[in-house]
This record gives structure tokens, C-alpha cells and sequence, in this order.
């Protein structure tokens, strides 16, 4: 199966350009999902996490407090850490499966963590989608209702953009909207196929 891992930091348009794949007919597998479904309540994860933090991390339902657990392990790189070896096998092991079910000429990973994750070792190309910093704080200000501050602790937080774009295979400049966007995307939507082929 040929795998393209899907990235970009937050606000650049990811979910826009994964959704201009789907339509296309191509298998998305994000791997936000796949970390949700890991912590389902239920699941052995969601347990240990409630164990290690305390039960005031689930909600009443038992679902896990999503907002309270990021709160406990942003600014804290050792609890962050745990967090991230115990999770990581995980969503891995749920981003594999739901790939090798994949029935389209190739299938595309959307992961906002794909380098930072090491998941880039599961994809045969990296695609970026890339936006300069102030329309990335812009857009997901807008999107979220967040204040810049909180979203320029993210993008400090995420991998840096040079790095980012350094380690890509390909580029979505998603600055000029989405009729553009479309446009990229179609165009590589043909690359890929040719390279799926091969």
C-alpha cells in the first residue's frame, strides 16, 4: 500500500486539504481518531491514564477529560512524556489497522504529530500543508475561539515550520485559499496515483 503522511501545524488547513483527498475518493486515516478511540472508556489506556492522574481526568460519564489532561501534561515535559510512551504503541498500532483495511489506490495518514510521532517511518512520502505563522494564529483564532497567545504556545510547542517544510516531500501552499488548495491537490492526487502504480 502507498502511504502519504499528511501534516502541518495548527491552522494550516490539514483537515481541508484531507477533506479535498476524501472527495477524491482516496482513504484518510487521522490519526486524531485514532488517538481518541485509544482512550474510549473501556480501553486499557483510559485506566492507566486515571490511575496515574488522578480520577478527576474523566468526566462524569467516564470519558476522559480531554482539556483537563492537556492542561496537566502541556507544560510539564516529564508527565507529557509518560503520556506519550504509553499512547504513542497505541495509536500506532489503530493508524495500522485501519490502513492496511484501506481499499483506494493509495491512502493518506493526517497526522498533526507525523514527524514529531515518528510516524513518518509508516508513509512512502511526507505532504505538507503550510501557511506563513501569522494566518496559521489567525485562522485557528477563528476556528477555535482560542486567544493568539494560546495558539502561539502551540506552534511553539509543534515542530518548527523550516523543519517541517525541510523534511517534506511535497508542499500545499495553502495561503491563497481554498479554490487553490483544491487545485494543488488534484495535481498531486494524479502524482500519487502514478506513483501508487509503480
Amino acid at each position: 500500500m502507498f502511504i502519504v503522511g499528511l501534516t502541518g501545524g495548527i491552522g494550516s488547513g490539514k483537515s481541508a486539504a484531507a477533506g479535498i483527498f476524501r472527495a477524491l475518493g482516496i482513504n484518510v486515516v487521522d490519526a486524531d481518531w485514532a488517538a481518541r478511540v485509544v482512550v474510549e472508556p473501556g480501553q486499557p489506556a483510559l485506566a492507566e491514564i486515571a490511575e496515574h492522574f488522578g480520577a478527576d481526568v474523566l468526566l462524569e460519564h467516564g470519558a476522559l477529560d480531554r482539556a483537563r489532561l492537556r492542561g496537566l501534561v502541556f507544560d510539564d515535559p516529564a508527565e507529557r512524556a509518560w503520556l506519550e510512551q504509553l499512547l504513542h504503541p497505541l495509536i500506532r498500532a489503530e493508524i495500522l489497522r485501519a490502513l492496511e483495511a484501506s481499499e483506494s489506490p493509495y491512502a493518506i495518514l493526517e497526522s498533526p504529530l507525523l514527524l514529531e510521532a515518528g510516524q513518518d517511518q509508516l508513509v512512502a512520502r511526507v505532504c505538507v500543508v503550510d501557511v506563513p505563522e501569522e494566518l496559521q494564529v489567525q485562522r485557528a483564532s477563528a476556528r477555535d475561539g482560542s486567544d493568539a497567545a494560546q495558539i502561539r504556545k502551540i506552534i511553539a510547542a509543534q515542530l518548527p515550520r523550516e523543519e517541517r517544510l525541510a523534511r517534506a516531500d511535497d508542499i500545499l501552499d495553502n495561503a491563497g485559499g481554498f479554490e487553490s488548495l483544491k487545485g494543488q491537490v488534484r495535481e498531486l492526487h494524479r502524482h500519487y496515483l502514478r506513483l501508487a502504480r509503480r
